[in-house]
């Protein structure tokens, strides 16, 4: 994203191998004026690697789980309510 923190990093710092890398690259995503929605995108098309929207590959998915988890749970309500 042209308008991302990262525009201006190379793009090895969001691809880290261990956690301190992790770490640094969360930090310049911490103000990024396209936080949100750089996480919306990699968690719609299942990126698997990287630092994308603050997050890690393990947090993206927990996101993704949870949301699925939530989901059920909405879907598993409405037949109950039915």
């Amino acid at each position: 994203m042209k308008q991302g923190n990262c525009a201006h990093e190379p793009p090895s710092r969001f691809f880290p191998s261990d956690g301190v890398g992790v770490e640094v690259a969360r930090r310049i995503c911490a103000t990024c004026p396209v936080k949100e929605p750089c996480l919306e995108y990699a968690l719609e098309n299942r990126i698997e690697h990287g630092v994308w929207g603050g997050c890690s590959e393990r947090e993206r998915r927990r996101i993704l789980r949870r949301r699925r988890l939530e989901a059920q749970g909405l879907a598993d309500e409405t037949l109950v309510a039915r």
